[in-house]
């Protein structure tokens, strides 16, 4: 088995340094602590230097499933009265993905090290979002940290699937826009030009639909690249557009004054801000800090803002609901007059979590009714373009006696 040199604090606060023969780090750092020892660093003698606690950098993602997963067999653990190093050190064994595996163990010797888990889990915002963090902070304060992960397990399970379904919704709409552009795109490149070649050896002055149509077949065919090259720069500048502060807000307003859609997304936030609000409050996290961290669960700036709002006056003792009723976008007269009662009668959490359940259902009918509504909406437009080019080649045939003349 390999030695370990080490670096460690007593618990009169005495520096002690040594050398540990263990089967792996993360045992080495196991047995100092059962040692009743504080580990600072841990690293192989053969190394060119002792390795910090905490201090590897990884590349790779851990996937979302790991992630789950882990959240929820922490719960589990601690639950149980494992301590948290332990259950740390437990997932970080038990993992199936070496990404994963690497992060536990970064996150234990972190821990090990007298570092918070939220602050440990903060290093990785990519597999721990704000929210996840805050939610863990405000367990690790409360002292109910394995509540409020199994509360992120649920939520986060709840998420994925809404989210699934809002992806399912939008797959046929999509094949059916991808399935008009290439139709359009053979057109143009392929059917137009034979016509026009024919059109060109009688002469004649064409119609006006028909000359619009071989002019824009001309300039795909003849300008292909620097067509595609236009619409790229314009893809670009709309993304470095949509990514700053202002246009952002722009394009969230633009979204929500669609009357269907704007719904749709309206729904969605709602959704998401009394599950998560109802979480925390469940968890004993105070109402204040609660709106803070579910503020930053709408996913939608605009939305946000209207949250914003309600923390403000709670901050200054409004109530809850009358706080949310300054936004109706985002919180109905219905909603408001729900959580007013739940206030009353001291059943805040149990009132969001169940509202966000019953919305959550009616967000699933109004996304197969968009659904069902774009169907046929693109069909139409579809078979509109479609139609209006092979009409406009058409043309010129009912009136071919006059071209060859």
């Amino acid at each position: 088995m390999p030695a370990f040199v080490y670096n460690a604090v007593d618990e009169a606060g005495k520096d002690i340094s040594g050398r540990l023969v263990a089967e792996t780090r993360s045992a080495a750092v196991e047995r100092l602590i059962e040692q009743g020892l504080t580990p600072v660093s841990v690293g192989e003698p053969q190394a060119e230097s002792v390795q910090p606690l905490g201090s590897r950098i990884l590349p790779g993602r851990v996937s979302r499933t790991s992630v789950d997963a882990f959240t929820r067999e922490l719960a589990n653990l601690l639950a149980g009265g494992v301590p948290l190093s332990r259950s740390l050190l437990i997932l970080s064994r038990e993992a199936a993905q070496p990404t994963a595996k690497q992060r536990w163990e970064i996150l234990h010797d972190d821990v090990v090290g007298g570092m918070s888990l939220a602050d440990a889990m903060g290093k990785w915002p990519r597999s721990f979002p704000a929210v996840y963090v805050a939610m863990v902070r405000a367990g690790e304060t409360g002292g109910f940290l394995d509540l409020a992960l199994e509360q992120i397990a649920d939520f986060r399970s709840r998420e994925q699937d809404l989210k699934g379904k809002v992806k399912a919704a939008l797959v046929y709409p999509i094949v059916l826009a991808a399935l008009a552009s290439g139709v359009l795109v053979f057109l143009l490149t392929y059917f137009i030009p034979r016509f026009s070649a024919i059109f060109a050896e009688f002469g004649g002055s064409l119609p006006r639909l028909t000359r619009l149509i071989v002019a824009v077949s001309e300039l795909v065919v003849k300008r292909g690249g620097v067509v595609l090259v236009a619409v790229g720069l314009v893809v670009l500048a709309a993304r470095r557009v949509a990514a700053s502060e202002s246009g952002r807000r722009g394009f969230e307003r633009a979204v929500l004054g669609i009357p269907a859609v704007g719904k749709v997304l309206a729904r969605f936030a709602l959704v998401r801000f009394c599950r998560m609000l109802g979480t925390l409050v469940g968890a004993g996290v105070p109402l204040i800090a609660a709106l803070r961290v579910a503020r930053a669960a709408i996913g939608n700036q605009t939305l946000a803002d209207a949250a914003s709002y309600a923390v403000e006056e709670v901050q200054r003792g409004s109530p809850l609901a009358k706080s949310l009723a300054a936004s109706p976008q985002l919180f109905p007269a219905s909603v408001t007059e729900m959580v007013a009662v739940a206030e009353e009668t001291g059943r805040l959490d149990k009132e969001l979590t169940r509202l966000a359940t019953a919305y959550e259902a009616d967000l699933d009918r109004q996304l197969r009714m968009l659904v069902s509504l774009a169907e046929p909406a693109l069909l139409l437009i579809m078979a509109g373009v479609i139609g209006t080019v092979v009409v406009g080649m058409l043309l010129p045939i009912f009136t071919l006696q006059d071209l060859i003349r």
